[in-house]
């Protein structure tokens, strides 16, 4: 509220007709300390845009004090222009528009993925695909569907923020280049089964070349394939070809088991005939030279005494002929003429034991 305090007084001193009671006489206005209290209470300014832009100046200075965390590197710029790399901990740089700061993880390890996007959108586990990126042409021309990931981290913060500008979609775009690049080199076959390895590596390799002439800031960590797999539309058919090429490795392991049990048989078999053989011919040899020696042995006795050594082999062949039981012998008379009667007693005797044992 506006108003004048002597003025009042005044209006006052009217209203009573004269002095107001409890004063002793008029009053010089400028004596009465409430008035002059009040007034200089009016006139005092307080200086508030004084104080306000000073603290916006402090606020303003204070500003440049930023914190490198561990796991990050700090990068000044002074006026757009790269000034110095920082450690982690405290620092300071000078408030913008002087000095700018950018703390980048370089120990983070991030990712992309090309072929497919995983999204906190869709289910648990779910993936969708991105078939732009994941159908590539390999090198027997058969269409494989490639989804795979790109581990990467930051190896030089200031080529990383300032010589390439989206990051993330030129690691993205570089790995889908080299992939393709590495799939058209390879069969079907060994982007399917045995040869995704060897597939990673190349990929790898091929990728931290690109990034480098890029000078891109970035190590490449690992490429790992997530899925590879035909397009959806032929999926049955390289099912039966893989069926039919599980049939044929199940085939070969059962005959290369059956080989490896036969053939060490065999082996021993044929070592075990040849030494028989190898005995069977000494021992011939040892009889064949016992004979030759006995009959030139007996040669010398024969020349020696003819008549004398005819007679006793032709007794000592008698003796071995009459002693054997099991020779048949058939004794002849010079008198008996062309026809000799020949009753084989012994045998019928035995064939009828042999029936009788039979029955």
């Amino acid at each position: 509220m506006n108003w004048d305090w002597e003025k009042l007084q005044e209006k006052r001193q009217r209203q009573s007709g004269g002095t107001p009671p409890g004063n002793w006489g008029p009053k010089d206005p400028g004596s009465d300390p409430l008035g002059d209290g009040i007034k200089k209470l009016r006139e005092f300014r307080f200086p508030v845009g004084k104080l306000a832009l000073a603290l916006l100046v402090l606020l303003w200075l204070f500003s440049g004090v930023f914190i490198v965390e561990p796991d990050e590197v700090g990068v000044v710029l002074r006026f757009g222009e790269y000034n110095r790399t920082v450690q982690p901990g405290p620092h300071y740089h000078m408030p913008f528009p002087m000095e700018t700061a950018y703390t980048p993880k370089v120990s983070q390890v991030r990712r992309v993925e090309v072929g497919f996007r995983s999204s906190e959108g869709f289910s648990q586990g779910q993936l969708r695909p991105v078939k732009e990126e994941s159908l590539m042409l390999t090198g027997d021309e058969n269409i494989v569907d490639v989804q795979f990931i790109v581990q990467y981290q930051i190896k030089d913060p200031v080529a990383f923020l300032f010589n390439v500008s989206q990051q993330a979609w030129t690691v993205k775009s570089a790995a889908e280049a080299a992939m393709r690049e590495v799939i058209g080199y390879n069969a079907i076959d060994s982007a399917l089964t045995g040869g995704k390895l060897d597939i990673q590596n190349k990929s790898r390799d091929l990728l931290q070349g690109i990034l480098d002439n890029y000078n891109a800031g970035v190590h490449v960590v690992a490429v790992q394939m997530q899925d590879v797999h035909p397009p959806k539309e032929v999926i049955d058919a390289f099912k039966d070809v893989a069926s039919a090429r599980e049939d044929r490795s199940r085939i070969i392991n059962e005959a290369e088991a059956y080989q490896n049990e036969i053939l060490p048989r065999a082996r021993g078999l044929a070592a075990e005939i040849i030494n028989q053989a190898e005995a069977y011919k000494e021992t011939r040899i040892r009889d064949a030279k016992g004979e030759s020696a006995r009959f030139v042995n007996v040669l010398a006795e024969y020349n020696k005494a003819k008549d004398i050594t005819r007679k006793r082999m032709y007794l000592e062949t008698m003796e071995t002929i009459l002693s054997n039981p099991d020779l048949e012998k058939i004794i002849l008379s010079g008198k008996a003429g062309g026809v000799v009667p020949y009753l084989p007693l012994d045998k019928l005797d035995a064939d009828r034991a042999r029936k009788g044992a039979q029955q």
